[in-house]
């Protein structure tokens, strides 16, 4: 006889009370067998009901002599969701933190004792003085690796102290030797390597295009947030493109163009990351916040860092193009204050008579430009405001040769320059 069978002998009738009834005296033998019932319908069927209906998957993570150990995995809800989990889980293990470290003096408290001459009175005066110096902690920030090699992208202000010594430390916990081989003249970017790497096959992301971005797009950061919590990952939007600021860094300011905005949280110590897009691919470098604001940072688009990336590894530094001239771009408004024939262009000028505004043997000295002239091309390009002078220039090398579609006096001329190094 099954123990949970009962023989007609053994059954008991089980009243139930009537509702604001007196309660039957028998209740609890029908309780415990309800009670074992559940337990076995739980037992049996439990794990698939949760499978199926919690979206929830069990799978054995270890075993001891009496039980199998399990462990219930998270599944994705939503296809964005599922998106964001598997960028993290590609890509993240290629972010690294950067610790900087230097050599600091190490100072010692001391009392020199002070005398009366009269005798009447002496005491001890607290003094520092230095006792050698200590390899210490200064900064912390991070970077992301571009190739198996341990090529790194990041910041320049990251890696801006030319005395400092700099420890990369991967997800998994390990640390290599740094070194920073070339800065960027002109951005707020580095080109690191890991110097004590050797045979090791490094994890890295895959670079995206920021040349297509939509506003309102999904992005998500990854960073060492306060320097502390590495691998730290938010998720936002783009709020918006094209920004220009002022950064500031230890008091010193550097205008900063062309940036994304995101509301993807950024904080210390996130500088020199990557923003991805949701197929895991980085379009930005997240570099500087706003202050006092809640969740405004801003991103160097990653085709800005493409070309000195190029140029870093192949020789060593990074490199811009130089015209020589001083100007303004030309929108309806300059046009109308100026009384200027078009409303697009770069118009040669300054506004300081003590400037000439073309560089006295300068490229553009040499290939003919004058003050008054109005860029209107370059290679065939138009300029303006979302295509200025200065942007379009920065897609070619000190050397190369370029047309430029001038207007003089009311007429069009075609003049050829050959672009110096900034």
């Amino acid at each position: 006889m099954s123990m949970y069978d009962l023989d007609s002998s053994e059954k008991q009738k089980i009243n139930l009370p009537a509702l604001g009834g007196k309660k039957s005296n028998n209740i609890w033998p029908a309780v415990f067998a309800l009670g074992a019932g559940f337990a076995l319908g739980a037992l049996f069927f439990g794990q698939e009901f949760i499978a199926k209906n919690f979206n929830f998957s069990i799978t054995p993570t270890g075993e001891t002599q009496s039980e199998t150990v399990q462990k219930i995995e998270y599944v994705a809800q939503t296809s964005q969701e599922e998106a964001v989990i598997g960028a993290v889980k590609n890509y993240s293990p290629a972010v690294v933190s950067i610790i900087i470290t230097k050599d600091m003096p190490v100072y010692e408290r001391y009392y020199s004792r002070e005398f009366d001459p009269f005798g009447f009175w002496n005491f001890e005066i607290p003094q520092l003085r230095q006792k050698g110096t200590q390899e210490q902690q200064i900064g912390a920030g991070t970077g992301f690796i571009v190739d198996a090699s341990g090529t790194i992208l990041t910041n320049k202000h990251v890696v801006s102290d030319a005395f400092a010594q700099y420890t990369v430390v991967m997800s998994d916990g390990a640390q290599f030797s740094a070194k920073v081989l070339a800065p960027d003249p002109s951005h707020d970017i580095a080109v690191m390597e890991i110097s004590d790497g050797a045979g090791r096959e490094f994890p890295f992301v895959k670079l995206g295009d920021s040349d297509n971005l939509q506003i309102g797009q999904s992005v998500i950061a990854i960073g060492n947030a306060l320097g502390e919590f590495d691998n730290t990952v938010s998720v936002g939007v783009i709020s918006g493109m094209q920004r220009s600021i002022v950064a500031y860094d230890s008091g010193s300011g550097e205008v900063l163009d062309d940036l994304i905005q995101t509301d993807a949280a950024i904080n210390e110590g996130n500088s020199g990351g990557p923003l991805l897009n949701l197929k895991g691919e980085v379009i930005g470098i997240n570099t500087a916040i706003a202050s006092g604001a809640q969740n405004v940072g801003f991103v160097i688009p990653i085709n800005l860092a493409k070309r000195g990336l190029d140029q870093a590894k192949a020789s060593g530094k990074i490199t811009y193009p130089y015209l020589g001239v001083y100007y303004s771009m030309i929108n309806e408004g300059v046009k109308k204050a100026n009384d200027l024939p078009v409303d697009y262009g770069a118009w040669i000028n300054t506004d300081d008579a003590k400037i000439a505004s073309v560089v006295s043997g300068s490229p553009a000295q040499a290939a003919g430009l004058k003050d008054k002239d109005i860029i209107l091309e370059v290679d065939g390009q138009k300029l303006a405001q979302t295509d200025s002078l200065a942007r379009v220039l920065a897609k070619y090398n000190p050397g190369d040769k370029v047309k430029l579609k001038v207007l003089r006096a009311g007429g069009e001329i075609e003049l050829e320059v050959t672009l110096g190094e900034r």
